[in-house]
């Protein structure tokens, strides 16, 4: 299946929660800041991957809510927690589309 089949199929099941992250104020915390420098990613463009991705998933193991998105031709997925309708990104790193599948199929990651 192609990536953007991918998306356009689980876009459907989380509109709702899409619309509510959008307006959501985001704190950045001290690690996060240093793990993007680090890594070489720009708040701004994490940020938009924040709120407008469609693709949500719930870590089972880590109990994070996890959002993929594009950092330039990178894809990369920043696990994120939700305070007081505060969101605050944990971490971030480029994942392949092929270890999404695999925690999807292992029930890692599930639909939010």
């Amino acid at each position: 299946m192609r990536e953007q089949d991918f998306c356009e199929q689980i876009s459907g099941c989380i509109g709702s929660v899409h619309s509510k992250l959008a307006r959501s104020m985001i704190y950045w915390t001290d690690y996060l800041k240093y793990r993007a420098a680090l890594r070489g990613f720009e708040l701004e463009k994490l940020e938009s991957s924040i709120r407008h991705s469609p693709e949500r998933y719930f870590d089972t193991e880590t109990e994070r809510h996890m959002v993929v998105g594009r950092h330039n031709l990178q894809l990369v997925i920043i696990a994120y927690d939700i305070e007081n309708g505060t969101m605050i990104p944990v971490t971030v790193h480029t994942m392949t589309r092929q270890q999404i599948w695999f925690r999807l199929n292992t029930r890692r990651f599930i639909h939010e």
